[in-house]
């Protein structure tokens, strides 16, 4: 790799770094609480935890109508 090359992507990289160091970061134990919180609030409208009803339920088999 050539000099200038070189010093172009070490620029690259440095302005990476500089960008990375920048941002405000959340310690992981405010994350998880911030998500627990989260998932509790949310808790009674997920489908997953609460079931879903059959008369809304898209997936439910059909009826089938027979005549005999």
């Amino acid at each position: 790799m050539s000099a200038a090359g070189n010093v172009s992507t070490m620029r690259k990289v440095v302005q990476q770094l500089r960008l990375e160091a920048s941002l405000n970061r959340v310690k992981v134990s405010q994350a998880a609480a911030d998500l627990k919180q989260f998932c509790m609030q949310n808790a009674p409208n997920d489908p997953l935890l609460t079931g879903v009803s059959s008369s809304t339920n898209p997936f439910r088999p059909q009826k089938v109508c027979s005549f005999l």
